[in-house]
Order: structure tokens, then C-alpha cells, then sequence
């Protein structure tokens, strides 16, 4: 995916600082992804400005080629809507009463996860004259939302006696499908089956059910059931060092800058906000326009890599709000040299594991925190 040229022409950028998202790998892990849970359905995931990959410009992509998008936010959904986009988008998280109009009027589906809220829902379909697409969260182990599996039936009840919502659906999350120790995650999916047998027990039609995650599409097939839920693993990241790599995959998302200023400094010449680095010996240094204020982690001040020329250095010193500095040694480099920051040159390569490590988190908050002001950049080769 690197390109040798500091600006390539085809790039509509004027920040020296952006992500590149190749189109071409998404699609390769899409259909990797389709191939390993066939026949299920894919709900692809788009929260949280698609992983950092750009919501509108990945739903615009990819929205022929899934079954429906998953959310987390009705604002997200109405970005989707206002785009264009028309295939099913369910909200999977919480919501108040006062945003519930928000989605009759942009054909969204519900997530309900308490009798209070599905009779809220339920009376502002028939104020409309409406009828509303719900799918009901089981807590089978999370503790965030949804009604208790040992209490699900009330409001499995409760459902059938509401005139104006359509039960399309009833889901569950996993708390540890990316373990490699699946003992929880089997328990929270027997859970779950048990909670389905409601539908068993009253003859009724069963709802569309999903439960799988990125974790559990690599280590659970016996939870695929009609619908996935594939978020990082479709971006091309796994979600834990610990699971079975069944699905290759590869990341769609680069982030590059390029060098602004490069100087010599002296011995015992201190670096930044706090002094928090000095060499004892003189050192080339080369200033980079990237910093906190991008989403690139103070944490990680004095312990990540980034690439120059094929070859990485340290950064040095405390990482500004939007300025770092990489230390070249006895190396030099000039105004205008690329900078990889996440991604790959050469036989180089910087990781979001690695700076997940560095930063003392994981891998979706490197993606998700690449700020919305660093410019996003879309190839397909």
C-alpha cells in the first residue's frame, strides 16, 4: 500500500497529515468474511465513523454487497440516510424517549432492551399510525444492555401484545469471544438458546436471531445463526492475540505524514513539553505535523516507532497536541519525506497492535480515535 511519492497526484489532500483506506482490501475481507459464516446473513458494522474509516464513504462502497449496517448511534443512522443509503440500519444502543421519533421518520430499526422502553415505542407507532422494526436484546453475561436472560420471557411476552411493532429480530453480544478460553462465551450462548425456545414453546415464528461478533465469527460458527455482526475484523484487524486466526484478513487503513522541519540538536539538549527526553550525544531530529489532537496517543510519548525512508526511529520526547519529534540519529531526511505512522513500507511494517501496546489499549480505540480533522484518502488496487 505505500507510495514512494510524497503527494501522489491522484490524492485530493492539502494536510502533509492523513489515513489512506484501500477499498480492494475491504472487499477482500469482506468476501473472506461471507465465505467463512455462509449461509448467514452479514450486518456490517459502521459505528463510530466506520472503525475511523469513513462512514459514508464505506457504506456508499459496501452497502450492495451486505444484508444490513449495525450502529450505535440514531445519528449515525440518519448520516447514512441523508447519504443515501436505504438498505436496514439497526441502532444497537441506548437510546431516550426523545429520540425515538428520530427513527420512524428515517426508516431505522429499534433495539429494545426493557418492557418500559418497547411500550414507549409501541404508543409512538400508533400516535404515527406506523408500525415499528424491533430487535430485542437479551443480557446473557455483558451487564450493559438488554433484559436478563432469566427474565427475557416478560418481555418476549410483552412484545406480542404490542399492535404496532414488528419483532424482526432478537440478538445478544459476547463479553469474551476474543478469549482463548470460550468457557463464558459458551455459557452466554447457551444462554441465549435458551431464551429462544420461547418462540419454540408458543409456536411462534422465530425472529431473525444474531449474536456473533468479529471473536465469534473466528472461534464460535455455532453462533452464526441468521445474521453476523463482523466490525474490526472486516477493517482488517483482529480482535485479540489470543483467538484462532480463521479468517485472513489484512488492514484497509494506513495513516501518513511527512516531515516539516529537520535539525541537528545538541548533547543534553532537552525535547518537548517536560523535558522528558534528552541524548547525550548530538542527534538529528525531524518535526512531524501529527500529535494528540489527531488521535495519535500521548501515552505513547517516548515508545513508538514510526517509518522514514524504509526504516523506522523512535519518537522523541512528549507527543504534542499537533506536533511530535522522531529521533534520525545520524540519518537525515528532508521536508517533504513520508512519515508512516500505521502501515507498512518496504519490509516494514507498524501495527495497530503495536501501538495498541505502546498505548496501553487496544486496537479499535488506535482506529477509532484517528481524528475526524486528518483527512481521509480512498484507493482501490
Amino acid at each position: 500500500m505505500a507510495n514512494p511519492e510524497p503527494f501522489p497526484a491522484s490524492f485530493d489532500i492539502t494536510r502533509p497529515t492523513y489515513a489512506v483506506i484501500n477499498f480492494s482490501r475491504l472487499r477482500e475481507n469482506l468476501a473472506a468474511i461471507r465465505e467463512k459464516v455462509s449461509p448467514s446473513n452479514v450486518m456490517l458494522i459502521l459505528k463510530a465513523n466506520a472503525y475511523g474509516h469513513g462512514i459514508i464513504e464505506v457504506a456508499n462502497h459496501f452497502c450492495n454487497n451486505v444484508d444490513l449496517i449495525g450502529v450505535a448511534l440514531p445519528e449515525e443512522g440518519v448520516r447514512l440516510r441523508e447519504a443515501g443509503i436505504t438498505i436496514p440500519i439497526l441502532v444497537m444502543g441506548g437510546i431516550l424517549e426523545n429520540q425515538i421519533p428520530m427513527f420512524f421518520r428515517h426508516g431505522l430499526i429499534f433495539s429494545c432492551y426493557s418492557i418500559e422502553l418497547l411500550e414507549k415505542i409501541d404508543t409512538a407507532a400508533k400516535t404515527l399510525g406506523l408500525s415499528a422494526r424491533v430487535h430485542l436484546k437479551i443480557d446473557t453475561g455483558m451487564e450493559r444492555l438488554g433484559v436478563h436472560y432469566y427474565e427475557a420471557g416478560t418481555l418476549l411476552e410483552a412484545a406480542l401484545h404490542c399492535k404496532n411493532i414488528f419483532i424482526e429480530g432478537v440478538f445478544s453480544h459476547f463479553a469474551n469471544a476474543d478469549s482463548s478460553n470460550l468457557a463464558h462465551a459458551r455459557l452466554q450462548l447457551e444462554r441465549f438458546n435458551e431464551t429462544l425456545r420461547f418462540y419454540e414453546h408458543h409456536s411462534l415464528p422465530m425472529p431473525k436471531r444474531h449474536m456473533a461478533n468479529s471473536a465469534a465469527v473466528l472461534q464460535l460458527p455455532e453462533s452464526y445463526f441468521d445474521i453476523v455482526r463482523p466490525g474490526i475484523l472486516f477493517y482488517g484487524i483482529y480482535p485479540s492475540s489470543e483467538i484462532s486466526y480463521t479468517v485472513t484478513v489484512r488492514p484497509a487503513l494506513e495513516w501518513k505524514s511527512h516531515v516539516v522541519h529537520f535539525k541537528e540538536i545538541r548533547t543534553a539538549s532537552p525535547i518537548s513539553y517536560g523535558s522528558t527526553w534528552q541524548s547525550d550525544h548530538p542527534v538529528h531530529i525531524a518535526t512531524i505535523p501529527v500529535g494528540y489532537g489527531d488521535g495519535y496517543f500521548r501515552s505513547m510519548s517516548n515508545r513508538v516507532q514510526v517509518i522514514i525512508r524504509g526504516k523506522k526511529y523512535s519518537q522523541a520526547g512528549t507527543i504534542c497536541m499537533d506536533q511530535m519529534m522522531v529521533n534520525l540519529e545520524n540519518d537525515t531526511a528532508q521536508v517533504g519525506d513520508e512519515v508512516i505512522l500505521l502501515g507498512e513500507a518496504g519490509d516494514q511494517s507498524i501495527t495497530a497492535d503495536e501501538l495498541a501496546k505502546q498505548a496501553a489499549t487496544i486496537p479499535y480505540e488506535i482506529l477509532t480515535n484517528i481524528n475526524t480533522r486528518v483527512p481521509r484518502v480512498y484507493v482501490d488496487y
